[in-house]
């Protein structure tokens, strides 16, 4: 028979052997962690930026200023854009305020004093509830005046979903070509840090992601697919 001491030291082993592999994980886990700290910003920044697309301007049919933007620099790059001779009209978009007023009047006033004629401007009210429903208004008005090649204005972290809804939106055959005005309360290098940033970013993650299966939903229902009500 095996002796106790020998039954003892057998029975050691595999309790070492489990110390050293739990040892051993959590020095791994430690050194995950070290390298996810070390590497937190520039996979941060990476996020703030995926929801931003700023394309070159080029020569369009309309620009289009989205409303519901106040603090940003729409206005001001919407007439930037104008004055350099990249569309020759700009669509001022904005919801009811009240009954008599709109966001795109004062969006007008806003291009007027940074020298736009009236005459260049064309206002685009409406009663829409979020930026998807506008978004989809805004293509069919654009279609019926038959401008397909379109450049947008908005603030940076919302050019992404807009783009996205638009394309999907506009009449077959149109171009949309997205330009990122600077928002004070959004900045990709370092929107973690800063309590309006963070909110405007998972806000428009959050956004972009419903915009991405109302619209898929839709395709869906349009091919007939069963069980898509």
């Amino acid at each position: 028979m095996m002796s106790s001491s020998v039954r003892g030291r057998l029975g050691a082993r595999p309790e070492r052997g489990g110390i050293i592999f739990r040892l051993l994980f959590f020095m791994i886990f430690l050194a995950l962690l070290g390298v996810l700290y070390l590497v937190r910003h520039p996979v941060l920044r990476l996020a703030g930026g995926f929801l931003i697309v700023d394309d070159e301007p080029r020569s369009s049919d309309v620009i289009v200023l989205l409303g519901d933007d106040y603090d940003s620099d729409s206005a001001e790059r919407a007439a930037e854009l104008f004055k350099a001779g990249w569309a020759p009209r700009i669509v001022a978009s904005g919801k009811y305020l009240r009954p008599y007023a709109t966001e795109a009047e004062l969006e007008q006033h806003d291009l007027a004093d940074r020298g736009v004629p009236a005459t260049a401007i064309v206002r685009y009210p409406y009663r829409a509830a979020g930026t998807r429903e506008e978004v989809r208004g805004l293509a069919t008005f654009l279609g019926s005046h038959g401008w397909k090649k379109v450049m947008v204005v908005t603030a940076n972290y919302q050019t992404r979903r807009v783009r996205y809804i638009l394309e999907r939106s506009l009449p077959e055959g149109s171009e949309v070509h997205m330009v990122a005005a600077r928002d004070p309360n959004y900045d990709p290098n370092s929107w973690w840090g800063h309590r309006a940033s963070v909110k405007n970013f998972f806000r428009e993650m959050v956004g972009f992601f419903a915009a991405l299966w109302q619209i898929h939903r839709s395709d869906l229902q349009g091919l007939g697919f069963l069980g898509v009500e």
